[in-house]
């Protein structure tokens, strides 16, 4: 697998918990956490972006620690 460009999220600020995001293709995203860059998810745009909607929308709020 190339290498690719990951983005952190815009969100993450200077904080050491972060959420880095790779685009590697029209239908593959990638998907890391700083505290372990060697564990790479993927996904699908849609999945990825029902997700977005669903952190934005509060429904995962619940987990927080």
């Amino acid at each position: 697998m190339a290498v690719h460009d990951w983005q952190k999220s815009s969100f993450s600020g200077d904080a050491a918990n972060c959420i880095y995001v790779s685009v590697v293709a029209d239908t593959v995203i990638r998907i890391r956490e700083s505290d372990d860059p060697g564990v790479v998810i993927t996904t699908t745009p849609g999945t990825f972006d029902a997700l977005l909607h669903g952190v934005k929308a509060g429904e995962f709020d619940h987990l927080a620690t």
